[in-house]
């Protein structure tokens, strides 16, 4: 890999990886329409001058559909999830949960029609990975927040529906003006609530830094430097960072909100990073291997 590439790798796992972080600061004082409206107002107010360059937005109209579907689950619903649990749970359990996206992926991708036969090593794979769920969750279903794991479990399963649709319906529609569609679309989704919900003080600095930073970083530049690296180094290469992520999410949420990190946190990590590779690895050596699902901004 080039140098550059390294660097938008280095990016990208920080980008990706520090938005439970923010998310979890920003709920602090502002509702979830409130988050999400800024972040999605925001993100396509950035986007949508880059993807009406060119006539990149050819294409996109007669795909509305399955880009409604896609903006519901990837976007509208996800972010409504994600943002109301991390009222309740960890920003670094909230990362870690939303991590086992690509073993929900491999299952849904097998039940809704998939034809490729799954292999020893991916069904082990899907083993650890839902065992580091289990051990993650467990816990708080029997005496924290049942409906807080839910919810980000629901954003999982969002999160690897979202892809599917993509993948099968709207390969020929440009990723830049596709994203940039989405961002908008939900943003009009939430204009109303956040209206209706509006903070009747100024929120302090650090959550309209964190807000910005949400959609200034972690969504707008995300994108950008999420297509750069794929122009970099192929897709399947740069998907390779998502499994950064989790740890980064952790740290975050150790060093800066003081979580705890217990050794049920740790074996949980390992167990659900471990399952994600063995669940995505290729069917045979030799095969090329397959393309997991995108990672969604969180």
């Amino acid at each position: 890999m080039s140098k550059r590439g390294w660097v938008l790798f280095a990016l990208m796992s920080v980008i990706w990886g520090v938005p439970y972080l923010m998310i979890k600061v920003a709920v602090a004082e502002v509702s979830v329409p409130v988050l999400v409206f800024a972040r999605t107002a925001i993100g396509a107010a950035v986007l949508l001058p880059l993807a009406l360059r060119g006539g990149r937005m050819r294409g996109v109209r007669r795909h509305w559909p399955a880009l409604a579907a896609f903006a519901t689950l990837e976007i509208i619903v996800s972010w409504w999830l994600l943002s109301d649990a991390e009222r309740h749970v960890s920003s670094s359990m909230a990362g870690l949960l939303i991590a086992a996206s690509p073993v929900v992926a491999v299952i849904l991708e097998r039940i809704s029609g998939g034809t490729e036969r799954l292999s020893v090593k991916r069904w082990i794979g899907l083993a650890v990975g839902l065992g580091g769920v289990a051990l993650l969750a467990g816990p708080e279903l029997r005496g924290g927040n049942p409906w807080a794991i839910v919810e980000v479990l629901l954003t999982a399963v969002c999160y690897a529906t979202a892809p599917l649709i993509a993948a099968r319906h709207l390969k020929d529609v440009d990723s830049l003006p596709m994203t940039a569609v989405c961002l908008g679309g939900a943003a009009l989704v939430y204009a109303g609530p956040a209206v209706a919900t509006w903070p009747d003080s100024m929120p302090s600095a650090p959550v309209l830094a964190a807000l910005a930073g949400l959609a200034l970083v972690c969504t707008a530049l995300a994108f950008i430097v999420f297509f750069a690296l794929i122009r970099e180094v192929g897709a399947s290469r740069a998907l390779v960072f998502t499994y950064v992520n989790p740890a980064v999410a952790v740290a975050a949420g150790v060093i800066f909100l003081s979580e705890p990190l217990t050794p049920g946190i740790v074996a949980s990590f390992v167990l659900i990073l471990g399952g994600s590779i063995l669940a995505t690895a290729p069917q045979k050596a030799g095969a090329a291997a397959p393309e997991p699902a995108a990672r969604p901004v969180p």
